[in-house]
C-alpha cells in the first residue's frame, strides 16, 4: 500500500469541496445536517479562506495507491493560548478506515507542524474521540491532556509534538 499525503493547489480545491459532501453525510448521526432540494449538503463554511488566507491555512489530501482516501484541514492558530495547531478537519473514506491511513495520516501531518496542538471532536462522536486517542496517545506516548468545551461539552485534545520522537520512518 503505497500512502501520499498532499498539499491541494487552488485549481484542485474542488476536490475537497466534493469530499466534503461525504464528511458531512457521516456527520448526520451526530448533527441535524439536510442536503437541499438538490441532493446537496450546504457549502462548508470558510472553506474558500483554505486558499486565499495566505500561510495560516492548509487543506492537505490523503491518497492510497494513487487514489483519494481522504482529506485534512489544518489552521494556524495566531496569539492563541490553546495551541499552534488546529486539526480543524479531518477526514478518511469509509474504504480505508481501519488500515492504518488515517494515523499515518494524523502522524505524518503531526510531524510536518512541529509545535503544540489542539484536535476536537463533537461530544456524541464517540469513535472520533477513540480514535484521536488512540492516534494521539501514540504519537505521543500517551502525553496528552484532553479538556472539554465548557459550552457545547465538546472534548478537545492537546499536546505538543516537540517533545516526541515523532513518526518511526
Amino acid at each position: 500500500m503505497e500512502l501520499g499525503i498532499e498539499l491541494v493547489p487552488k485549481e484542485q480545491k474542488q476536490i475537497i469541496s466534493r469530499l466534503m459532501q461525504f464528511y458531512l453525510y457521516d456527520f448526520t448521526r451526530y448533527l441535524e445536517l439536510q442536503v437541499d432540494r438538490e441532493g446537496l449538503f450546504p457549502s462548508y463554511p470558510g472553506l474558500e479562506a483554505y486558499w486565499s488566507s495566505g500561510k495560516n491555512k492548509f487543506a492537505y489530501l490523503f491518497t492510497v495507491d494513487g487514489n483519494v482516501a481522504g482529506f485534512a484541514l489544518i489552521d494556524r492558530l495566531l496569539r492563541d493560548p490553546e495551541g499552534e495547531f488546529y486539526m480543524t478537519e479531518f477526514f478518511v473514506m469509509q474504504r480505508y478506515r481501519r488500515s492504518g491511513v488515517g494515523t499515518w495520516a494524523a502522524h505524518r501531518l503531526f510531524d510536518m507542524f512541529p509545535g503544540s496542538w489542539k484536535v476536537s471532536q463533537i461530544r456524541a462522536n464517540t469513535p472520533a474521540r477513540d480514535f484521536w486517542h488512540r492516534v494521539i496517545g501514540a504519537y505521543t506516548g500517551g502525553d496528552f491532556q484532553e479538556r472539554f468545551n465548557s459550552r457545547q461539552g465538546n472534548p478537545s485534545q492537546y499536546f505538543s509534538t516537540l517533545n516526541t520522537n515523532g513518526v518511526k520512518k
